[in-house]
């Protein structure tokens, strides 16, 4: 464990000082990008840690590899034949991984050339006139190298340290900018005076009263009772085994808010049209504290949480499952009937779970309407948060299964830690 936890620190110190070096051709004493902090730039700058409005050489960080994932993830459930792919095993899942690495390439030198583009367009004056002829290609080259070497770290992370490697970068690079969000938010509340200190600690308790309700949100389950039928070996009868096939209230993770943002950044390209009524449009959807914003981000969410749970989940495979290892709901007939019991109760769960998520993805703007700041109000919701507790409450329950081999105890004194599943879970 010791070893594991050394690896990690030490990969992502390389990550962390890699996000810090500039690109060649950049004078860093002339660069400002505070427009790659705002919008879907702003989320991808805050996915890098700050490397993309740094212009560093991990720029691009990991996003080009997860959005080839993310791709090459629905190809595995809308083309056939990469299902069958999948389900070959290791040597599918091999040739699977090997193409999303290929796709990765291709993926970051087209957004590593658009990058080359933003800069000469934002930030000119910072560009070497000495390097100009050499600044397109050595920079697309330069950023594809860094983006594959990042996707390797994460790699390795995941093989010789602890968690998965990719999430645990961009956790990385979000809590990068937590202690200056911290700062800033403490520094505002002084200056203000007249008690602005203990409305700083207020804040801090509305935070973590949120990261508790966040944690409850990605650990909440809904188990269904399974029975096994009884079998039958040797001259001995064995009682079918009772266990729970647990479904997640939040199924979809982090992907409905990722989306919702996307979609969300389209309206703002009517700033650059010389129509005025765009040119409102646009205000309204840069504004993230606007009510209209929150409204239409709120409903998005909703509605995507339920598309991308209908993708991932697939409650007929688990009734096959379940039936051809002689399981079976109580009441419930085997076949489609048991298929069907699995959507509409995962239906009912998504709903509640569907709402919370949209409350969760619009409390920035709303802590950013009651007075906090911009850079700090991200950390009360949002992407940022919900990826850096699912991330460390993935990592805690990793620690925790290797210290049960390894010493038969748990993290955790008290016992084991909270929202783990004490009964038997069905392997479905």
């Amino acid at each position: 464990m010791r070893g594991k936890i050394l690896v990690t620190l030490l990969l992502i110190l390389v990550y962390r000082f890699g996000s810090h070096v500039v690109l060649p051709g950049i004078d860093p004493n002339k660069l400002n990008l505070d427009s790659a902090k705002e919008g879907l730039l702003g989320l991808f700058d805050t996915f890098a840690g700050g490397s993309f409005s740094n212009a560093s050489i991990f720029a691009l960080g990991i996003m080009p590899y997860i959005s080839a994932s993310i791709f090459m993830q629905l190809m595995t459930i809308l083309v056939p034949q990469m299902q069958k792919l999948q389900k070959e095993g290791d040597s599918g899942r091999k040739k699977i991984n090997q193409w999303t690495r290929f796709l990765t390439a291709g993926v970051t030198m087209l957004q590593a050339a658009a990058y080359v583009a933003y800069l000469r367009n934002v930030n000119r004056d910072a560009l070497i006139d000495t390097y100009q002829g050499f600044f397109w290609l050595s920079t697309v080259i330069i950023l594809t190298a860094g983006t594959l070497f990042v996707m390797w770290l994460g790699e390795k992370i995941q093989d010789k340290g602890l968690g998965n490697g990719t999430s645990i970068i961009i956790m990385v690079g979000i809590l990068a900018r937590l202690p200056q969000s911290f700062l800033g938010e403490l520094g505002a509340k002084q200056t203000r005076g007249g008690g602005g200190l203990l409305i700083f600690l207020v804040e801090i308790a509305f935070l973590i009263a949120i990261i508790m309700g966040l944690i409850i949100l990605v650990q909440g389950v809904r188990k269904i009772p399974i029975n096994y039928a009884k079998q039958i070996v040797g001259n001995r009868q064995f009682t079918g085994a009772r266990q729970f096939l647990p479904l997640k209230v939040n199924a979809s993770g982090v992907m409905p808010i990722i989306f919702a943002q996307a979609i969300m950044f389209l309206p703002t390209l009517f700033s650059f049209t010389n129509f005025e009524t765009g040119k409102g449009v646009a205000r309204i959807f840069n504004d993230h504290s606007n009510f209209w914003y929150m409204v239409i981000y709120a409903v998005m969410v909703i509605g995507f949480t339920f598309l991308y749970t209908a993708l991932i989940f697939n409650p007929k495979q688990m009734a096959d499952n379940l039936k051809q290892s002689n399981g079976f709901i109580p009441g419930v007939k085997p076949g489609q009937p048991t298929a069907d019991y699995i959507g509409q109760v995962m239906d009912r769960i998504t709903l509640p779970g569907a709402f919370f998520l949209a409350v969760i993805g619009i409390l920035p703007g709303i802590a950013q309407r009651l007075g906090v700041t911009q850079s700090f109000s991200t950390f009360f919701g949002g992407t940022s948060l919900l990826i850096m507790v699912g991330v460390i409450l993935d990592t805690l329950q990793q620690i925790e299964t290797h210290l049960l081999m390894r010493q038969y105890d748990g993290l955790m004194k008290g016992g084991r830690i909270q929202g783990r599943q004490t009964a038997t879970t069905s392997p479905i």
